[in-house]
C-alpha cells in the first residue's frame, strides 16, 4: 500500500504547454515511477517517458495536468482522436503516488469527459492492461470464450478497471495476450452523448 500525503487544496487542471520543461519533466518522472510497478514496459527510462509527453503534443490531442496552486503537476491525463476524431482514446492517465485515492484521478477524467462533450467525440475509449495478473483474466488462455471470462471477471490486486467502472466506464472488451501469453488488454469505453 502507497502512503498518502494530503491532497493540495484547491487545485486546478490546465492543458499542459509544449513549452513548460519543468511540468512535462514531472509529468515523464511521474510516468516512469507509477508504471513500473505493474507496466514495467509502458515507460522504462525518463527518455521513454519525455518521448509520450511529446507525442501528446500531436496533432488533435488532449494533454491535460492537474495543478497544485504552488504550480506542483499532481497528475496528467492525455487523449488521442480515433475513428475519424468522433472517439477519444484515453491514454495516459497518471496521478502521483501519495495522492492516489484522493479525486485527481477522478477529476481529471471528468474534466477530459467535458472537453469531449464540449468537442462534440461520441464516446472515449480506453485499454487498461493487466501485465502481473491483478484480474482474474491475467495468467489465463481466454480463448475461445473471451466474453464468458470478461463477465466474470474480479479484481485480485487493485487493477485499475474498477476505478473506471466507477466512473461510468463499461468493460466493452479484451485482447487476449496483448502483452505476451496471458497478459491481456481490458478494454472499456463510456458514452458521452
Amino acid at each position: 500500500m502507497k502512503p498518502h500525503a494530503s491532497l493540495p487544496s484547491p487545485f486546478h487542471i490546465v492543458d499542459l504547454e509544449p513549452t513548460q520543461s519543468e511540468r512535462i519533466e514531472a509529468v515523464a518522472a511521474m510516468l516512469v515511477d507509477e508504471f513500473k510497478e505493474h507496466h514495467p514496459k509502458g515507460w522504462p527510462t525518463l527518455a521513454d517517458a519525455r518521448e509520450e509527453v511529446q507525442e501528446a503534443f500531436g496533432p488533435g490531442r488532449v494533454h491535460r495536468v492537474a495543478v497544485s496552486s504552488e504550480g506542483a503537476v499532481l497528475g496528467f491525463i492525455g487523449a488521442i482522436p480515433t475513428y475519424h476524431g468522433r472517439l477519444w482514446e484515453l491514454h495516459p492517465l497518471v496521478v502521483a503516488a501519495a495522492l492516489q485515492g484522493q479525486g485527481v484521478g477522478s477529476a481529471l477524467v471528468r474534466d477530459l469527459e467535458r472537453l469531449g462533450q464540449e468537442q462534440g467525440i461520441i464516446a472515449i475509449t480506453l485499454g487498461t492492461d493487466d501485465e502481473d495478473n491483478q484480474t482474474s483474466l491475467g495468467g489465463c488462455d481466454l480463448y475461445p470464450d473471451v466474453l464468458a471470462h470478461l463477465q466474470s471477471i474480479r479484481n485480485l490486486n487493485r487493477h485499475p478497471y474498477e476505478f473506471y467502472q466507477k466512473l461510468g466506464y463499461a468493460l466493452i472488451g479484451a485482447i487476449p495476450d496483448a502483452n505476451g501469453a496471458g497478459r491481456p488488454d481490458i478494454l472499456m469505453a463510456k458514452r458521452l452523448r
